[in-house]
Protein backbone atom coordinates (compact mmCIF):
# COMPACT_ATOMS: atom_id res chain seq x y z
CA UNK A 1 0.00 0.00 0.00
CA UNK A 2 3.01 2.48 0.88
CA UNK A 3 4.42 1.99 -2.37
CA UNK A 4 1.44 2.27 -4.56
CA UNK A 5 1.48 5.88 -2.54
CA UNK A 6 4.76 6.58 -3.10
CA UNK A 7 4.16 6.27 -6.99
CA UNK A 8 1.13 8.63 -7.04
CA UNK A 9 3.52 11.07 -4.99
CA UNK A 10 6.41 10.62 -7.68
CA UNK A 11 3.99 11.57 -10.26
CA UNK A 12 2.42 14.75 -8.67
CA UNK A 13 6.39 15.64 -7.98
CA UNK A 14 6.46 14.99 -11.33
CA UNK A 15 3.69 17.21 -12.04
CA UNK A 16 4.90 20.05 -10.05
CA UNK A 17 8.22 20.24 -11.30
CA UNK A 18 6.77 21.45 -14.55
CA UNK A 19 4.21 23.88 -12.97
CA UNK A 20 7.05 25.56 -11.82
CA UNK A 21 9.80 26.06 -14.24
CA UNK A 22 10.86 29.11 -15.49
CA UNK A 23 13.37 31.06 -17.23
CA UNK A 24 15.27 31.55 -13.94
CA UNK A 25 18.49 33.83 -12.47
CA UNK A 26 20.02 32.02 -8.95
CA UNK A 27 20.92 35.28 -7.52
CA UNK A 28 18.22 37.66 -6.68
CA UNK A 29 18.80 41.28 -4.97
CA UNK A 30 16.34 43.06 -2.95
CA UNK A 31 17.52 46.80 -2.07
CA UNK A 32 20.54 45.30 -0.89
CA UNK A 33 23.31 47.95 0.70
CA UNK A 34 26.41 48.70 0.51
CA UNK A 35 29.18 48.35 2.80
CA UNK A 36 32.15 49.98 3.54
CA UNK A 37 35.38 48.56 2.86
CA UNK A 38 38.60 50.30 3.53
CA UNK A 39 39.36 53.87 2.82
CA UNK A 40 36.53 55.43 0.52
CA UNK A 41 35.00 52.07 -0.53
CA UNK A 42 31.80 50.58 -0.42
CA UNK A 43 31.30 46.82 -1.86
CA UNK A 44 28.21 44.83 -1.90
CA UNK A 45 29.04 40.71 -1.92
CA UNK A 46 26.32 39.62 -4.81
CA UNK A 47 27.51 35.97 -4.35
CA UNK A 48 29.70 33.07 -4.50
CA UNK A 49 29.40 29.80 -6.04
CA UNK A 50 31.00 27.01 -7.68
CA UNK A 51 31.33 26.93 -11.35
CA UNK A 52 32.69 24.70 -13.44
CA UNK A 53 34.53 25.42 -17.08
CA UNK A 54 32.02 25.76 -20.39
CA UNK A 55 32.11 22.13 -22.60
CA UNK A 56 31.33 21.34 -26.18
CA UNK A 57 27.44 20.19 -26.24
CA UNK A 58 28.28 17.08 -27.56
CA UNK A 59 30.53 16.24 -24.11
CA UNK A 60 27.26 16.45 -22.24
CA UNK A 61 25.96 12.77 -20.48
CA UNK A 62 24.33 14.44 -17.71
CA UNK A 63 21.11 12.36 -17.43
CA UNK A 64 19.76 16.24 -16.77
CA UNK A 65 20.90 16.59 -20.63
CA UNK A 66 17.82 14.47 -21.64
CA UNK A 67 15.30 16.37 -19.18
CA UNK A 68 15.99 19.46 -20.34
CA UNK A 69 18.55 20.18 -23.53
CA UNK A 70 18.23 23.72 -23.77
CA UNK A 71 19.29 24.04 -19.96
CA UNK A 72 21.68 21.35 -20.19
CA UNK A 73 23.60 23.00 -23.51
CA UNK A 74 27.13 22.60 -22.26
CA UNK A 75 27.50 27.15 -21.66
CA UNK A 76 28.72 28.18 -18.12
CA UNK A 77 28.46 32.05 -17.58
CA UNK A 78 28.16 34.54 -15.33
CA UNK A 79 24.67 37.24 -16.94
CA UNK A 80 24.54 40.86 -15.55
CA UNK A 81 21.33 41.90 -17.78
CA UNK A 82 18.97 42.01 -15.21
CA UNK A 83 21.11 44.19 -12.61
CA UNK A 84 20.28 47.32 -11.78
CA UNK A 85 21.68 49.99 -9.10
CA UNK A 86 19.52 52.53 -7.73
CA UNK A 87 20.59 55.65 -5.98
CA UNK A 88 19.11 58.67 -3.78
CA UNK A 89 17.49 61.55 -5.75
CA UNK A 90 19.53 64.30 -3.37
CA UNK A 91 22.82 62.24 -4.74
CA UNK A 92 20.98 62.34 -8.75
CA UNK A 93 21.10 65.98 -8.18
CA UNK A 94 25.06 66.50 -7.72
CA UNK A 95 26.18 66.06 -11.43
CA UNK A 96 29.01 64.82 -11.27
CA UNK A 97 30.98 64.08 -13.96
CA UNK A 98 33.45 61.48 -14.43
CA UNK A 99 35.08 60.04 -17.15
CA UNK A 100 32.03 61.38 -19.33
CA UNK A 101 29.22 60.15 -17.15
CA UNK A 102 28.24 60.50 -13.59
CA UNK A 103 29.03 58.31 -10.93
CA UNK A 104 29.63 53.98 -11.49
CA UNK A 105 29.39 51.13 -9.49
CA UNK A 106 31.91 48.40 -11.04
CA UNK A 107 30.95 44.80 -11.01
CA UNK A 108 33.97 42.57 -9.99
CA UNK A 109 33.44 38.92 -10.80
CA UNK A 110 37.15 37.10 -9.61
CA UNK A 111 37.99 33.25 -9.34
CA UNK A 112 38.94 32.46 -5.11
CA UNK A 113 42.32 31.64 -5.89
CA UNK A 114 42.60 34.95 -7.60
CA UNK A 115 41.70 37.10 -4.92
CA UNK A 116 44.70 38.37 -4.07
CA UNK A 117 44.36 40.48 -7.86
CA UNK A 118 41.86 42.55 -6.62
CA UNK A 119 42.80 45.35 -4.06
CA UNK A 120 46.41 46.09 -2.98
CA UNK A 121 47.73 45.19 0.72
CA UNK A 122 49.59 48.42 2.29
CA UNK A 123 52.68 47.74 4.01
CA UNK A 124 51.03 48.61 7.27
CA UNK A 125 49.10 44.98 6.24
CA UNK A 126 45.73 46.89 5.39
CA UNK A 127 44.00 46.50 2.26
CA UNK A 128 42.62 49.52 -0.06
CA UNK A 129 40.26 48.06 -3.05
CA UNK A 130 39.52 52.01 -4.19
CA UNK A 131 42.28 53.28 -6.75
CA UNK A 132 43.61 56.74 -5.34
CA UNK A 133 45.78 59.51 -6.86
CA UNK A 134 49.01 58.21 -4.21
CA UNK A 135 48.21 54.84 -5.18
CA UNK A 136 48.04 55.30 -8.96
CA UNK A 137 51.46 56.16 -9.42
CA UNK A 138 52.64 53.08 -7.63
CA UNK A 139 49.97 50.67 -9.34
CA UNK A 140 49.16 52.47 -12.73
CA UNK A 141 45.51 52.06 -11.67
CA UNK A 142 42.31 55.06 -12.47
CA UNK A 143 41.94 56.70 -9.72
CA UNK A 144 38.01 56.55 -8.34
CA UNK A 145 38.39 52.69 -9.18
CA UNK A 146 38.86 49.75 -8.12
CA UNK A 147 42.23 48.01 -8.18
CA UNK A 148 41.94 45.20 -10.58
CA UNK A 149 44.93 43.43 -12.20
CA UNK A 150 43.13 41.87 -14.95
CA UNK A 151 43.63 38.77 -16.91
CA UNK A 152 42.59 37.64 -20.23
CA UNK A 153 44.19 34.12 -21.90
CA UNK A 154 42.60 31.39 -23.41
CA UNK A 155 42.32 29.32 -20.37
CA UNK A 156 41.11 32.34 -18.30
CA UNK A 157 39.86 36.09 -18.27
CA UNK A 158 39.37 36.77 -14.45
CA UNK A 159 39.29 38.95 -12.62
CA UNK A 160 36.89 40.25 -14.56
CA UNK A 161 35.53 44.10 -14.03
CA UNK A 162 32.42 45.53 -15.71
CA UNK A 163 31.29 49.30 -15.17
CA UNK A 164 27.46 50.18 -15.07
CA UNK A 165 27.42 53.99 -14.52
CA UNK A 166 24.55 56.44 -13.87
CA UNK A 167 24.19 58.59 -16.97
CA UNK A 168 23.50 62.56 -16.09
CA UNK A 169 20.83 62.57 -13.32
CA UNK A 170 19.18 59.29 -13.91
CA UNK A 171 18.58 57.45 -10.30
CA UNK A 172 18.83 54.03 -11.88
CA UNK A 173 21.61 52.22 -13.40
CA UNK A 174 21.06 49.49 -15.44
CA UNK A 175 23.61 46.36 -16.93
CA UNK A 176 24.09 46.35 -20.74
CA UNK A 177 22.04 43.17 -22.14
CA UNK A 178 25.67 42.23 -23.56
CA UNK A 179 27.58 42.27 -19.95
CA UNK A 180 28.16 38.05 -19.98
CA UNK A 181 31.04 36.07 -18.41
CA UNK A 182 31.97 33.22 -19.55
CA UNK A 183 33.33 30.60 -17.44
CA UNK A 184 36.67 29.11 -18.98
CA UNK A 185 38.55 27.86 -15.66
CA UNK A 186 36.41 25.07 -13.53
CA UNK A 187 36.54 27.28 -9.93
CA UNK A 188 34.75 28.95 -7.25
CA UNK A 189 33.73 32.23 -8.48
CA UNK A 190 32.95 35.93 -6.06
CA UNK A 191 31.00 38.63 -7.47
CA UNK A 192 31.34 42.13 -6.05
CA UNK A 193 29.66 45.04 -6.35
CA UNK A 194 32.09 48.44 -5.57
CA UNK A 195 31.79 51.80 -5.88
CA UNK A 196 34.44 54.51 -4.98
CA UNK A 197 32.04 57.25 -4.76
CA UNK A 198 30.72 58.08 -1.09
CA UNK A 199 27.78 59.73 -3.06
CA UNK A 200 26.70 56.24 -3.96
CA UNK A 201 27.30 55.09 -0.38
CA UNK A 202 23.81 54.74 0.06
CA UNK A 203 23.05 53.25 -3.22
CA UNK A 204 21.13 50.02 -3.34
CA UNK A 205 21.35 46.85 -5.49
CA UNK A 206 18.20 45.61 -7.19
CA UNK A 207 17.58 42.66 -9.61
CA UNK A 208 19.13 39.76 -10.50
CA UNK A 209 21.91 37.78 -12.08
CA UNK A 210 22.51 34.40 -14.08
CA UNK A 211 24.70 31.87 -13.06
CA UNK A 212 24.69 28.86 -14.70
CA UNK A 213 26.52 25.78 -15.00
CA UNK A 214 26.84 23.48 -18.25
CA UNK A 215 24.39 20.90 -16.77
CA UNK A 216 22.00 23.75 -15.84
CA UNK A 217 21.63 26.21 -12.49
CA UNK A 218 22.69 24.13 -9.54
CA UNK A 219 25.43 25.55 -7.71
CA UNK A 220 28.47 23.48 -8.32
CA UNK A 221 28.39 22.73 -4.62
CA UNK A 222 25.21 21.55 -5.14
CA UNK A 223 25.51 19.91 -8.41
CA UNK A 224 26.10 16.51 -7.20
CA UNK A 225 23.08 16.47 -5.27
CA UNK A 226 20.81 15.70 -8.18
CA UNK A 227 22.00 12.45 -8.32
CA UNK A 228 22.41 11.37 -4.88
CA UNK A 229 19.47 11.92 -4.46
CA UNK A 230 18.30 10.03 -7.48
CA UNK A 231 20.01 7.05 -6.47
CA UNK A 232 18.63 7.61 -3.09
CA UNK A 233 15.53 7.22 -4.21
CA UNK A 234 16.00 4.30 -6.10
CA UNK A 235 17.82 2.45 -3.49
CA UNK A 236 14.90 3.15 -1.16
CA UNK A 237 12.23 2.92 -3.91
CA UNK A 238 14.06 -0.99 -3.76
CA UNK A 239 14.36 -1.42 0.06
CA UNK A 240 10.33 -0.61 -0.04
CA UNK A 241 9.67 -3.32 -2.49
CA UNK A 242 11.27 -5.94 -0.66
CA UNK A 243 9.91 -4.87 2.68
CA UNK A 244 6.08 -5.24 0.97
CA UNK A 245 6.67 -8.48 -0.23
CA UNK A 246 7.71 -9.67 2.94
CA UNK A 247 5.18 -8.07 4.54
CA UNK A 248 2.13 -8.88 2.20
CA UNK A 249 3.69 -12.43 2.24
CA UNK A 250 3.74 -12.96 5.93
CA UNK A 251 0.77 -10.18 7.44
CA UNK A 252 -0.45 -12.84 9.83
CA UNK A 253 2.99 -12.70 11.56
CA UNK A 254 3.61 -9.12 11.57
CA UNK A 255 4.61 -7.68 14.89
CA UNK A 256 3.70 -4.32 16.27
CA UNK A 257 7.68 -3.05 16.13
CA UNK A 258 7.22 -3.91 12.16
CA UNK A 259 4.57 -1.53 11.66
CA UNK A 260 6.51 1.34 12.67
CA UNK A 261 9.60 -0.28 10.03
CA UNK A 262 6.68 0.02 7.98
CA UNK A 263 6.14 3.65 8.02
CA UNK A 264 9.83 4.78 8.21
CA UNK A 265 10.52 3.35 4.93
CA UNK A 266 7.58 4.96 3.81
CA UNK A 267 8.82 8.27 5.11
CA UNK A 268 12.24 7.55 3.55
CA UNK A 269 11.04 7.06 0.10
CA UNK A 270 8.80 10.13 0.41
CA UNK A 271 11.41 12.19 1.54
CA UNK A 272 14.24 11.30 -0.70
CA UNK A 273 12.08 11.44 -3.91
CA UNK A 274 11.05 15.38 -2.95
CA UNK A 275 14.80 16.23 -2.66
CA UNK A 276 15.56 14.73 -6.03
CA UNK A 277 12.65 16.00 -7.33
CA UNK A 278 13.87 19.75 -5.41
CA UNK A 279 17.06 19.86 -7.03
CA UNK A 280 15.44 18.95 -10.63
CA UNK A 281 13.23 21.94 -10.61
CA UNK A 282 16.33 23.68 -9.21
CA UNK A 283 18.32 22.65 -12.14
CA UNK A 284 16.12 23.67 -14.53
CA UNK A 285 14.61 26.81 -13.69
CA UNK A 286 17.35 28.20 -11.42
CA UNK A 287 14.62 28.85 -8.60
CA UNK A 288 13.74 26.40 -5.26
CA UNK A 289 10.27 26.18 -5.27
CA UNK A 290 9.73 26.95 -1.26
CA UNK A 291 7.01 24.98 -1.56
CA UNK A 292 8.51 22.05 -2.54
CA UNK A 293 11.62 22.53 -0.67
CA UNK A 294 9.55 23.14 2.40
CA UNK A 295 7.84 19.95 2.00
CA UNK A 296 11.31 18.23 1.41
CA UNK A 297 12.61 19.62 4.83
CA UNK A 298 9.97 18.70 6.99
CA UNK A 299 9.96 15.30 5.94
CA UNK A 300 13.51 14.96 6.58
CA UNK A 301 12.95 16.18 9.86
CA UNK A 302 10.45 13.89 10.83
CA UNK A 303 12.07 10.95 9.44
CA UNK A 304 15.28 11.72 10.86
CA UNK A 305 13.22 11.95 14.74
CA UNK A 306 11.65 9.33 14.35
CA UNK A 307 14.54 7.34 12.94
CA UNK A 308 15.98 7.83 16.39
CA UNK A 309 13.46 7.07 18.59
CA UNK A 310 12.73 4.17 16.26
CA UNK A 311 16.08 3.11 17.30
CA UNK A 312 15.65 3.80 21.20
CA UNK A 313 12.44 2.27 21.37
CA UNK A 314 14.10 -0.81 20.17
CA UNK A 315 17.25 -0.56 22.00
CA UNK A 316 14.60 -0.25 25.12
CA UNK A 317 13.13 -4.07 24.05
CA UNK A 318 9.43 -2.09 23.04
CA UNK A 319 7.67 -4.85 21.65
CA UNK A 320 10.38 -7.52 22.48
CA UNK A 321 10.94 -7.79 26.22
CA UNK A 322 8.61 -5.08 26.98
CA UNK A 323 5.01 -4.81 25.90
CA UNK A 324 4.56 -0.62 26.35
CA UNK A 325 7.48 1.87 27.61
CA UNK A 326 4.77 2.37 30.38
CA UNK A 327 5.71 5.96 31.71
CA UNK A 328 8.64 6.50 29.44
CA UNK A 329 6.37 7.38 26.13
CA UNK A 330 6.32 10.86 26.97
CA UNK A 331 9.74 11.41 27.26
CA UNK A 332 10.55 9.16 24.56
CA UNK A 333 8.21 11.82 22.65
CA UNK A 334 9.29 14.65 23.95
CA UNK A 335 12.34 14.25 23.08
CA UNK A 336 11.57 13.19 19.37
CA UNK A 337 9.74 16.28 19.26
CA UNK A 338 12.60 18.51 20.28
CA UNK A 339 14.60 16.91 17.38
CA UNK A 340 12.42 17.49 14.83
CA UNK A 341 12.37 21.06 15.73
CA UNK A 342 16.01 21.54 15.91
CA UNK A 343 16.41 19.80 13.04
CA UNK A 344 13.68 21.71 11.15
CA UNK A 345 15.55 24.96 11.98
CA UNK A 346 18.29 24.10 10.99
CA UNK A 347 17.41 22.66 7.56
CA UNK A 348 15.05 25.51 7.28
CA UNK A 349 18.12 27.51 7.15
CA UNK A 350 20.45 25.53 5.18
CA UNK A 351 17.60 25.18 2.13
CA UNK A 352 14.95 27.24 2.18
CA UNK A 353 15.35 29.86 -0.20
CA UNK A 354 19.31 28.78 -0.64
CA UNK A 355 20.39 29.26 -3.98
CA UNK A 356 23.71 29.84 -3.78
CA UNK A 357 27.01 28.26 -2.15
CA UNK A 358 27.28 31.09 0.40
CA UNK A 359 27.77 29.65 4.37
CA UNK A 360 25.70 31.16 6.74
CA UNK A 361 26.50 32.15 10.47
CA UNK A 362 22.80 30.78 11.62
CA UNK A 363 23.42 27.48 10.33
CA UNK A 364 26.41 27.26 12.61
CA UNK A 365 24.87 28.24 15.37
CA UNK A 366 21.87 25.92 14.90
CA UNK A 367 24.12 22.82 14.40
CA UNK A 368 24.54 22.65 18.16
CA UNK A 369 21.32 21.78 19.68
CA UNK A 370 21.13 19.39 17.46
CA UNK A 371 24.74 17.97 17.83
CA UNK A 372 23.69 18.01 21.92
CA UNK A 373 20.18 16.14 21.19
CA UNK A 374 21.80 13.28 19.18
CA UNK A 375 24.35 12.88 21.96
CA UNK A 376 21.68 12.54 24.09
CA UNK A 377 19.56 9.84 22.08
CA UNK A 378 22.76 8.06 21.52
CA UNK A 379 23.92 7.57 25.67
CA UNK A 380 20.18 6.76 26.14
CA UNK A 381 20.15 4.53 23.45
CA UNK A 382 23.07 2.75 24.38
CA UNK A 383 22.07 2.27 28.14
CA UNK A 384 18.57 0.93 26.86
CA UNK A 385 20.17 -1.72 25.47
CA UNK A 386 22.77 -2.99 28.13
CA UNK A 387 20.23 -3.03 30.49
CA UNK A 388 18.08 -5.12 27.34
CA UNK A 389 20.37 -7.33 27.03
CA UNK A 390 21.26 -7.96 30.66
CA UNK A 391 16.84 -8.68 31.04
CA UNK A 392 17.82 -11.16 28.03
CA UNK A 393 20.46 -13.09 28.81
CA UNK A 394 19.15 -13.39 32.61
CA UNK A 395 16.09 -15.07 30.96
CA UNK A 396 17.83 -17.52 28.53
CA UNK A 397 15.95 -15.87 25.65
CA UNK A 398 18.67 -17.52 23.17
CA UNK A 399 17.11 -15.90 19.85
CA UNK A 400 16.62 -12.74 21.09
CA UNK A 401 19.71 -12.28 22.64
CA UNK A 402 21.44 -12.80 19.46
CA UNK A 403 19.64 -10.72 17.27
CA UNK A 404 20.10 -7.86 20.04
CA UNK A 405 23.98 -8.90 19.94
CA UNK A 406 24.00 -8.30 15.83
CA UNK A 407 22.04 -4.80 16.54
CA UNK A 408 23.99 -3.80 19.48
CA UNK A 409 27.18 -4.41 16.92
CA UNK A 410 25.42 -2.45 14.13
CA UNK A 411 24.89 0.60 16.43
CA UNK A 412 28.37 0.14 17.88
CA UNK A 413 30.00 -0.13 14.85
CA UNK A 414 27.81 3.06 13.28
CA UNK A 415 29.18 5.35 16.53
CA UNK A 416 32.69 4.90 15.98
CA UNK A 417 32.54 5.49 11.96
CA UNK A 418 30.76 8.91 12.82
CA UNK A 419 33.18 9.26 15.17
CA UNK A 420 36.21 9.22 12.47
CA UNK A 421 33.42 11.09 10.32
CA UNK A 422 33.18 13.86 12.06
CA UNK A 423 36.34 14.07 12.89
CA UNK A 424 37.25 13.84 9.14
CA UNK A 425 35.00 16.21 8.23
CA UNK A 426 36.63 18.93 10.54
CA UNK A 427 40.03 18.64 8.93
CA UNK A 428 38.38 18.58 5.32
CA UNK A 429 36.78 21.76 6.48
CA UNK A 430 39.31 23.39 8.29
CA UNK A 431 42.01 22.59 5.60
CA UNK A 432 39.87 24.20 3.13
CA UNK A 433 38.14 27.17 4.83
CA UNK A 434 37.84 29.27 1.59
CA UNK A 435 36.60 26.13 -0.60
CA UNK A 436 39.08 26.59 -3.00
CA UNK A 437 40.24 23.07 -3.35
CA UNK A 438 37.48 20.68 -2.26
CA UNK A 439 34.34 22.51 -3.23
CA UNK A 440 32.92 19.61 -5.86
CA UNK A 441 33.10 17.05 -2.57
CA UNK A 442 31.91 19.47 -0.14
CA UNK A 443 28.29 17.45 -0.99
CA UNK A 444 29.73 14.28 0.51
CA UNK A 445 30.06 15.84 3.81
CA UNK A 446 26.03 15.76 4.44
CA UNK A 447 25.08 13.06 2.06
CA UNK A 448 27.30 10.99 4.70
CA UNK A 449 24.74 10.99 6.98
CA UNK A 450 22.18 10.28 4.87
CA UNK A 451 23.32 6.79 3.96
CA UNK A 452 24.42 6.17 7.77
CA UNK A 453 21.09 6.55 8.66
CA UNK A 454 19.81 4.92 5.32
CA UNK A 455 21.86 2.04 6.09
CA UNK A 456 20.79 1.33 10.14
CA UNK A 457 17.42 1.30 8.48
CA UNK A 458 18.33 -1.41 6.31
CA UNK A 459 19.75 -3.66 8.93
CA UNK A 460 17.01 -2.85 11.44
CA UNK A 461 14.76 -4.10 8.06
CA UNK A 462 16.74 -6.90 8.10
CA UNK A 463 17.12 -8.10 11.70
CA UNK A 464 13.36 -7.72 11.82
CA UNK A 465 12.01 -8.65 8.77
CA UNK A 466 8.59 -10.33 8.32
CA UNK A 467 8.78 -13.66 8.46
CA UNK A 468 7.02 -16.72 9.97
CA UNK A 469 9.06 -16.91 12.55
CA UNK A 470 8.43 -13.14 13.66
CA UNK A 471 6.34 -14.17 16.86
CA UNK A 472 8.91 -15.38 18.42
CA UNK A 473 10.21 -11.93 18.70
CA UNK A 474 7.81 -10.44 20.31
CA UNK A 475 6.84 -9.99 24.13
CA UNK A 476 5.14 -12.81 25.50
CA UNK A 477 3.63 -13.04 29.11
CA UNK A 478 7.02 -15.37 30.09
CA UNK A 479 8.62 -11.99 29.52
CA UNK A 480 7.33 -9.85 32.34
CA UNK A 481 9.38 -7.98 34.81
CA UNK A 482 11.44 -9.38 37.67
CA UNK A 483 14.10 -8.37 39.47
CA UNK A 484 17.46 -8.81 38.88
CA UNK A 485 18.65 -8.53 42.21
CA UNK A 486 16.78 -11.50 43.05
CA UNK A 487 18.17 -14.05 40.89
CA UNK A 488 20.30 -16.54 43.08
CA UNK A 489 23.76 -17.53 41.14
CA UNK A 490 23.47 -20.89 43.18
CA UNK A 491 22.30 -23.58 40.69
CA UNK A 492 21.12 -25.46 43.97
CA UNK A 493 18.69 -23.16 44.63
CA UNK A 494 15.71 -24.70 44.14
CA UNK A 495 13.78 -21.48 43.64
CA UNK A 496 15.73 -19.89 41.35
CA UNK A 497 15.29 -22.78 39.26
CA UNK A 498 11.95 -22.58 39.25
CA UNK A 499 12.18 -19.41 38.35
CA UNK A 500 14.38 -20.15 35.40
CA UNK A 501 11.75 -22.95 34.18
CA UNK A 502 8.85 -20.05 34.26
CA UNK A 503 10.94 -18.22 32.45
CA UNK A 504 11.53 -20.82 29.86
CA UNK A 505 8.88 -21.00 28.37
CA UNK A 506 9.07 -21.71 24.51
CA UNK A 507 13.36 -21.18 24.90
CA UNK A 508 13.13 -24.76 23.48
CA UNK A 509 11.62 -23.37 20.36
CA UNK A 510 13.74 -20.13 20.02
CA UNK A 511 16.97 -22.35 20.75
CA UNK A 512 16.14 -24.57 17.77
CA UNK A 513 15.97 -20.90 15.45
CA UNK A 514 18.86 -19.85 17.11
Amino acid sequence: MFVFWESRVLVLLFFFRFLYSSQGAIHGYEAGKFTPLGYNSYVFQGGREGLFASTEPEEQKSMVHAVNKQVSDGRSYIRLADLEFHRSQQASRKFRMMDGANSVVQVVIFEVKDRDLVGHRLDDGSRRICCSQKLAVELHCTPGRAIVQEVSTPDKNTPWVHDIYFEGNESVAHAAETAVLSIKQTGMYHMWFVTCDPELADATVHGMTTWKNPHGFLPGMMAANLHFFGAMSLASLFLGFAWLILYVRHWQSVIPLQHCITALISLTMMEFSTWYFDFVNFNSSGFRPHMTTIWAVLLGSLRKALSRMLVLVVSMGYGVVRPTLGGLSKTVWLLGGTYFIAASALDFVTHVGTVDDLSSLARIALVLPAAILDAIFILWIFSALSKTLNRLTARRKAVKLSLYRMYTNTLAIAVWISICWIAFEMFFKVTDSRNTEKWQSYWVTDAFWQVLMFVILAIICTLWRPSKNSQLYTYTEADGDIDMDEISTDPNDNDTQANTDVFSIGDEEENKMA
